[in-house]
């Protein structure tokens, strides 16, 4: 009845996966002090370097789109409120005529 094997149930049979079977062989395992890693290790000089080439890469892409749509605004902005003003409506209507 059951698969127990030779032990009783009820008896302790060891940490959770060694149900006493041989030791597994062939396996190395390496470690390193926790005092030896630099786990951080040229993190900051990394970062403003990479950063630095990144926005190089790429900023030829994005300033001259953005500088135009910025001066666009700009124009679009000046426009509107001189046209909003009374000297604009008056030369709009005179323009209507």
């Amino acid at each position: 009845m059951g698969g127990g094997g030779e032990r009783p149930p009820g008896k302790y049979i060891g940490n959770w996966g060694d149900f006493g079977s041989p030791a597994q062989k062939g396996v190395t395992t390496y470690s390193l002090s926790a005092n030896r890693q630099r786990p951080l290790a040229g993190t900051l000089h990394a970062a403003i370097f990479n950063s630095w080439r990144r926005f190089r890469g790429q900023v030829l892409y994005v300033a001259p789109p953005m500088i135009i749509a910025y001066l666009t605004m700009e124009w679009a902005i000046e426009k509107n409120e001189y046209l909003n003003s009374k000297a604009g409506r008056l030369a709009e209507a005179a323009a209507e005529e």
